[in-house]
This record gives structure tokens, C-alpha cells and sequence, in this order.
């Protein structure tokens, strides 16, 4: 995309950013009517037209108003139908001024309070997209302020910021949103991410001080709350006349800090806004009734301990503070209060550090795109397969090493057992139950266990080979090459998608391999008919002249047949030992490997080198496109 739209769409007070798709550019604030941050507020005219901004709050010909109405979205059906006629009239006035340009290949990143659900955002989404704008995407307003401190050129905290876990707490003008950000990536707090306490309150708190100290208090509350628009009006020169006093407070205690208003409305009248030491300390510490008789600084550290508290063990290193009520330095002690651990540090331009995060948003989701894209072409090319296909004749040598032993003593044993004990009757019988057998037993916990070791050794070096070719990805994209390692997944404990051994070399995949591994087994064990298991004891079965004269009368041949069929009796089967048949195994061993290997080699080493290269191969790249899912672009 070519450019990257940010519009903080706040309660009190909106702003728009727009970032070009150059790699060395930076968000710059796009004015509205002339506003670089202007008042959340429409007005709808006879004629259909919408007014926004600080025009809307007093027109006297408006047949429809709107004022701080997002702060009502998630309980109030009305306040959405507000968000969509300022949201309208936005966008309007962006084609106008020139800000926006109708085709462009851009997208508008929106901010909404943490708290908010995926269902709320998704609703929320829909009203852009119904109004016309291009794509639009939300994105958590705390987590932009923090993009925005991190992507900042004149506020370098990004290395702290990325290498800490970081509170955000985003003072808007009706709530306080809170982010918990560790690892780079946003943690929930279980608080509904949001307290229904702003800067706003202080700036009703504020025009009711200025009220009580004017001479005719009832009249001038009498016009106020008739006129909905008058009081707004009010209210954001209080505010305004709120962040002049306490950027400086030094200044103003030795300076009268004061705005016189006009107010048209009803039979007009003066009122003068103040704001001193005295004041400033009853707005920010007395009982106020919008907080059911708490004082500001109260519920604020009130709101600061809760979310402590739900943080457990965690605790920031950082707090980063946003929002226009962040430039108090009162707010600052009281984060260092509750938090004393942490350095409270606080943005230039709070009130654009959302809008401007929210394009920085933009910007990142295209490069994840990227990223993710050259990611798909790895996978889609035959570089894993050819990986594999180099190693994997090393896998199933390491696989039969680490089988024939246990497959030896776990099934052939008992095997012979059943035969001496008389369970299969005929030695005739003995492939069939030995190749049932082996296969029950290929599918047992243990004997997946046992193959965990050598897949996970033949593991090591195919990671690091795939490792090259996404390294150069990750180094491309700014991502820690660690988020693309195969090897990283084997030994770190605390990521969400691992390479388990056991699941992703599942015995039941490896149909042909099992196959091969019952046929080779039996023949070597039964002699490709039953005699290898007794061919050095068949002579201890039966003594001296009879099977002396069987041989002769027969042959040899004949004589093979002949107890192949034969139901030998008990006392005779006895006579061949149990250790007799284990000693044997135990020289078989090797042999039993040897003719694995050869016969893998000379007879399904194709067939079997492409089923373990595509299973495998295909194993590997599921587990890379997971973790290209999970990977974010550094802040």
C-alpha cells in the first residue's frame, strides 16, 4: 500500500495522521477544517450536510447534534449511529481539504479502548466500512501510543521498550485504558482493559468551580443545561485552559491563569474560567459526585492498584503514560506511587501519540505481510524437501539402531514364550503372530518414545540448514532470527507452538517404514519360515536316533516341512531353553541391523527416502507457517 491512515477517534477530541509507504517516512498529523486535533463532535444542517469539529458544538441552524458519544458505544445503541455520522462527516471533510484522495491504495488504521472485545471492534469496523472508507482495521489505542514511542525519532525508547515488560496507561477524556506489554506483545489483564475515568471529569470539574465563583451560579447552570452544545463548548475551554496550567504550574502561581466566555445561549451571559493552586487542588483531590464521592487522584491510584494486582508476580519496568491528561505532573507521582519499581516516562504530543501510532500500525501490518509472503515462497519452493532428502537416510539408519534391540526382547521373546508354552501350536504359525506383533508394538508409547532421541539429533542439523534460509527473512524484516528457529523451539519452555518429536514423526504416518521393518524382521527372526528361531536348537527338541532317522528317511528339506506342520508336543517344546533362544538373539542382533539396512537400501530405499522426505518436509513447514503466524514485527 501506499499510504497508511491513522484516526484516533476519541471521545473529547479526534485526531487523523497519515504515513507514506517510504521506508524513511514518519506519520505527519492531517488537518480537519484546519485542526490538527479537533473536537470529537457533528452537526447535522437542514440541508443533510455534517459539520465536525468545534463549529459543530455551536451552530444554531444544526436539526441534529453529536457530543461525546463513543464513550456510550458498547451500552448505547444511539452512540453508534453518532460514530457514523462524524465518522461520515470525517471522511468528508478529508476528500475535501485534500488530505485523502478517492482510489488511492491506502488503509485507515481506528483506535478503540483495550478493553474492547473482537465482537465490539468487529461492529465497530462495519460502521467505516459502511460509510465508505478504504480498508479499515482496529487496533488497541494504548498499543498504538506505545508504537508511536517506540517508532518515535525525537523520543528514543524503543531498545527499553522492547526489551522490558511495559504498562501503558492511556488517559482519554471519558476512561483510562491500560496495556500490560511483555515480550512485545500485548498481555490481558482481565480488567476489561479500561476504568470509566478520564480527563474529562476534571474538566467538568472545573467549569462547576468557575460556576460556584461567579456571581449568578443557578442562572448560568440554568443556560448550560439547556443548551447541550453551550456546555461542550465550556467544558473544551476548560480543558484547554486545564493542560495551559498544568504545563507550567510554576509559572501561572505567580500568573493569573485565566478565559473569559461568552455564552449565546438563552438570554446570554460572562463566565470567567479559572484555575489556580487552589482550584487545581480541588478538582484533583476533593470528593466529586461523577466519582461517587472519590477524589480524582483517589480513583486514579484507586484504578492503578487494581491493575497491580491482577498483574500477580509481573510488574512493569516501565510505565509509559498517554493521553492529554499525562502532561500533569501529578499524574507522573502517582504512577511512581503505585508503581515504584517502574520509570514513568511520557510522550511529546500526547494527543497525536495514538493517531500517530495507529499509522505506524499501517506500516508494520504491511511488512508482517511481506514477511509472511516470503515465508509462503520458501515453503512453496522444494528448499525443505531438499533439506531433508540429504539427511534422511541418516534418520531411519539411527531409527533401526535405536529399535531392532527392543523389538528383539519386547516382542520376538515373547513370541517364543507362546510357542513353548503352547499357545501357537505349529512353528508354521509363528510369522503371522510375530508380524502382528511387532506392528502392535511399533504403535505402543515406548516404542515411540525410544525413536524421540535419534529424531530429535537428526533434528539439529536439518533446523540449522533451514535456519540459513530464513535467517536472511528475519534480518530483512527486523524479526529475531530466533523466531524462525526450529532449534529455539526444541529448548525454549515458554512458547505457545513446539516441535514435539513423538507428535510430529508419528509412528502411524510411516506406513511403508513399518512395513518394512515387520518384513525384514520376521525374515530374519523365522528364517523367511519359522526355522531361524530354532535352527541352532532343533536338534535339543528331540534326541538322538529319531531325528537321526527322520533326516535320513526324509531329508533335510522334507524334515523342515514336516515340523512346520507338526503340532509339537509340550515336553518337547520344553526342551529347547529360554536362554538358549535369548543367547541367540543376542548374536542375531547385529545381523537383524545389517539386513535392515541392507534391505532398505537395495530394495525400498526409494520408496521409503520419499515418504519420510514428504511426510517429514511437509511436518517442518506446517511448523514454520505456525510460527510465521505468531511472529510480530518488532515495535
Amino acid at each position: 500500500m501506499n499510504r497508511f491512515y491513522g484516526f484516533d477517534l476519541g471521545d473529547a477530541e479526534s485526531a487523523v495522521t497519515r504515513l507514506s509507504g517510504q521506508r524513511d517516512s514518519v506519520p505527519e498529523v492531517i488537518p480537519v477544517l484546519e485542526a490538527g486535533s479537533f473536537v470529537t463532535a457533528y452537526a447535522q444542517l437542514p440541508n443533510g450536510e455534517l459539520l465536525v469539529g468545534e463549529g459543530a458544538c455551536y451552530d444554531t441552524t444544526a436539526v441534529r447534534r453529536g457530543l461525546r458519544f463513543k464513550a456510550g458505544f458498547l451500552t448505547d445503541p444511539e452512540s453508534e449511529k453518532d460514530v457514523k455520522r462524524f465518522a461520515s462527516g470525517v471522511l468528508a471533510a478529508l476528500y475535501a481539504d485534500g488530505g485523502l484522495v478517492k482510489g488511492e491504495d491506502c488503509a485507515f488504521y481506528i483506535g478503540c479502548p483495550a478493553g474492547w472485545d473482537r465482537a465490539a471492534r468487529e461492529r465497530y469496523r462495519r460502521i467505516f466500512e459502511e460509510v465508505g472508507y478504504p480498508p479499515a482495521r482496529i487496533v488497541s489505542e494504548s498499543r498504538a501510543a506505545l508504537i508511536s514511542a517506540c517508532r518515535s525519532r525525537h523520543f528514543q525508547v524503543g531498545y527499553d521498550i522492547m526489551s522490558r515488560p511495559v504498562l501503558v496507561v492511556d488517559i482519554g477524556s471519558s476512561t483510562t485504558d491500560f496495556a500490560f506489554i511483555l515480550g512485545r506483545k500485548e498481555v490481558e489483564l482481565q480488567t476489561a482493559g479500561e476504568v470509566r475515568l478520564g480527563g474529562g471529569i476534571l474538566d467538568e470539574l472545573l467549569l462547576e468551580e468557575s460556576i460556584r465563583r461567579c456571581g449568578d451560579p443557578d442562572y448560568v447552570r440554568g443556560l448550560l443545561s439547556e443548551s447541550a452544545p453551550w456546555r461542550s463548548y465550556c467544558e473544551f475551554a476548560a480543558r484547554r485552559l486545564k493542560e495551559k496550567y498544568f504545563s507550567d504550574e510554576e509559572y501561572w502561581r505567580e500568573n493569573d491563569c485565566a478565559k473569559t466566555l461568552r455564552v449565546l445561549a438563552g438570554g446570554g451571559a460572562r463566565l470567567t474560567l479559572r484555575i489556580d493552586a487552589e482550584i487545581a487542588d480541588i478538582i484533583l483531590n476533593h470528593g466529586a459526585p461523577q466519582l461517587g464521592g472519590k477524589s480524582f487522584r483517589q480513583a486514579f491510584c484507586d484504578s492503578l492498584e487494581a491493575v497491580r494486582e491482577r498483574m500477580g508476580a509481573q510488574r512493569p519496568e516501565l510505565l509509559f503514560l498517554t493521553g492529554g491528561v499525562s502532561r500533569l505532573p501529578a499524574v507522573r507521582d502517582w504512577c511512581a506511587e503505585v508503581f515504584p519499581e517502574a520509570v514513568v516516562i511520557t510522550g511529546a504530543e500526547p494527543e497525536f501519540s495514538v493517531s500517530r501510532g495507529l499509522a505506524w500500525s499501517g506500516r508494520i501490518d504491511e511488512d508482517l505481510r511481506q514477511f509472511r509472503g516470503e515465508v509462503d515462497a520458501l515453503i512453496e519452493s522444494s528448499t525443505v524437501e531438499r533439506i531433508v532428502g540429504r539427511r534422511v537416510d541418516n534418520l531411519y539408519r539411527s531409527m533401526v539402531e535405536s529399535l531392532v534391540e527392543p523389538i528383539l526382547r519386547q516382542v520376538a521373546v515373547p513370541v517364543f514364550d507362546r510357542w513353548r508354552a503352547g499357545d501357537i501350536r505349529r512353528l508354521s504359525d509363528i510369522d503371522g503372530v510375530m508380524e502382528k506383533e511387532i506392528e502392535a508394538w511399533l504403535h505402543t508409547d515406548e516404542a515411540q518414545r525410544l525413536l524421540v532421541k535419534p529424531i530429535a539429533e537428526w533434528l539439529k542439523p536439518v533446523a540449522y540448514d533451514i535456519e540459513e534460509k530464513t535467517m536472511p527473512i528475519c534480518v530483512n524484516h527486523g524479526i529475531p532470527y530466533r523466531a524462525m528457529s526450529l532449534n529455539s523451539y526444541f529448548s525454549l519452555s515458554d512458547v505457545d507452538i513446539r516441535i514435539d518429536a513423538k507428535d510430529v514423526f508419528a509412528v502411524e504416518g510411516f506406513t511403508w517404514f513399518i512395513n518394512a521393518i515387520i518384513s525384514v524382521l520376521v525374515g530374519l527372526l523365522c528364517g523367511g519360515g519359522g526355522i531361524a528361531v530354532l535352527s541352532s536348537g532343533i536338534s535339543g527338541i528331540v534326541a538322538g536316533t529319531i531325528l537321526s532317522l527322520l533326516i535320513l528317511l526324509l531329508g533335510k528339506e522334507k524334515m523342515q516341512e514336516l515340523f512346520m506342520k507338526m503340532d509339537i508336543p509340550g515336553p518337547m517344546r520344553k526342551l529347547v531353553p529360554r536362554s538358549h533362544f535369548e543367547n541367540r538373539l543376542d548374536r542375531m542382533a547385529e545381523e537383524v541391523k545389517q539386513g535392515f539396512l541392507h534391505s532398505l537400501e537395495n530394495e525400498k530405499n526409494g520408496e521409503i527416502a520419499a515418504r519420510l522426505t514428504s511426510e517429514i518436509s511437509q511436518q517442518i513447514e506446517q511448523c514454520l507457517l505456525k510460527m510465521a503466524e505468531i511472529v510480530e514485527i518488532p515495535l
